[in-house]
């Protein structure tokens, strides 16, 4: 491809040429849109696709070559053209729902040009395999961006996992209690109890299980940020004699416990290493212990697309995530563990997020005096948006399981 096509600064002929063919093409697979409507506006340009209705959003073309960059790059370019604002929309979400319920023409606007990029973008999601290291490389680049930037948006538990919100008037603070709660109710913890958590956070859910149900717990993280935060926060709650924090990788964990419980890092734990995973968490477990997992899995219908390629959140957000289907877990699982009881709280996700948001974007220029770039900003408003959107259409879900050594 000629250079000059991607040449920054004023757009040159051939740009402008391509542009214009990118933009026809582009308009020719909405047009095939079913569900929703979609409204491309710029200067001089005003078109609709699909169906008037309550479900509607609004495009608002800056650059040009926001057709370029999806022609050349597909769902992964328009992503890119939407953190250099080549494009804004005033309701994100919406445009995220949409674009989930016509899941096959975004599949169609993955042209041949951009599975060459989606192949690209494949090669260096595999090196950022969850190996010992690279899983600590990789939890490094998200939870390490510094305590103080969570704070900005997290409730005061400093929680980052999917709330439950038992009440209209529940505040973010309510709902993460309220699901740490539930958990420990499902595990029967007492005071009798060694209970290990795979993925410490903040140390949220080891404070409120040690002082509530009077247990030990012995809880491992390999982000250094989040432990130096969950050691002051422990012990300003005097529970230094209750309460054990490790920074060590699960794989290498010795010793057998009463219970386990692991919130969503099921996540962080890759494709590769999901047998792994549990057949670690067996191993740590004392015969016939509980097992209390929560997690995010993907819809089944989506899940063999999505081992193929790279998502949004793969390449800008959790580098070395993957989310796997329930069906997926249940194989892993197999002869190691059953299952006595789930829970779906994926509605709970979609309003969890909409909090976050909100606080996000009432801490903006907070952000901004944190250091962080105006493309940085973008790519969390679009994190937030495209995850609210996954869980109002399920095609991500949420679930509580409560498993049973074998």
């Amino acid at each position: 491809m000629p250079t000059e096509l991607l040449t920054a600064g004023q757009p040159s002929r051939a740009a402008r040429l391509v542009d214009r063919h990118s933009r026809s093409v582009l308009f020719s697979q909405l047009d095939k849109i079913l569900h929703g409507e979609i409204i491309v506006e710029e200067p001089g340009l005003s078109r609709s696709f699909g169906r008037p209705g309550w479900l509607r959003a609004r495009v608002a073309v800056e650059d040009p070559a926001f057709y370029r960059l999806t022609a050349l790059g597909g769902t992964l370019g328009a992503a890119e053209s939407y953190l250099d604002g080549h494009w804004n929309c005033a309701d994100l979400t919406a445009l995220c729902r949409i674009l989930v319920r016509n899941a096959d023409v975004m599949d169609q606007i993955e042209g041949a040009v951009a599975r060459v990029a989606a192949a690209a973008a494949r090669r260096l999601f595999r090196s950022r395999r969850n190996t010992v290291e690279g899983a600590r490389r990789n939890i490094h680049d998200h939870y390490d961006l510094g305590n103080d930037f969570f704070e900005l948006f997290l409730d005061d538990t400093m929680t980052y996992s999917c709330g439950v919100f038992e009440s209209p008037e529940a505040s973010l603070r309510d709902a993460s209690i309220a699901k740490i709660d539930r958990l420990c109710r499902k595990l029967r913890l007492t005071p009798s109890d060694h209970l290990l958590e795979i993925g410490t956070g903040w140390g949220a859910f080891a404070i409120h299980a040690a002082s509530r149900y009077g247990c030990r717990v012995t809880s491992t993280t390999i982000s250094s940020r989040q432990l130096d935060w969950a050691r002051r926060a422990v012990s300003e709650a005097g529970l230094a004699d209750r309460v054990t924090l490790l920074h060590e990788d699960y794989r290498n964990l010795r010793g057998q416990y009463d219970k386990l419980v692991s919130v969503e890092m099921i996540e962080a734990v890759g494709r590769e290493y999901l047998k792994t995973y549990f057949e670690t968490c067996r191993r740590l477990l004392k015969p016939a212990g509980l097992f209390a997992l929560q997690g995010i899995f993907l819809a089944e219908h989506r899940y063999e697309q999505y081992c193929r390629q790279v998502d949004f959140i793969q390449r800008y957000v959790f580098p070395g995530s993957f989310i796997p289907s329930r069906g997926a877990v249940a194989r892993a699982a197999a002869n190691l563990f059953t299952l006595l009881h789930e829970e779906d709280i994926t509605p709970h996700y979609a309003e969890t997020l909409r909090r976050w948001r909100h606080a996000f974007h009432a801490n903006a220029a907070a952000v901004r005096k944190l250091g962080y770039p105006e493309r940085f900003l973008r790519l969390w408003h679009f994190y937030f948006c495209y995850c609210e959107a996954a869980f109002e259409e399920r095609n991500c879900m949420n679930f509580q399981l409560l498993l049973a050594a074998s």
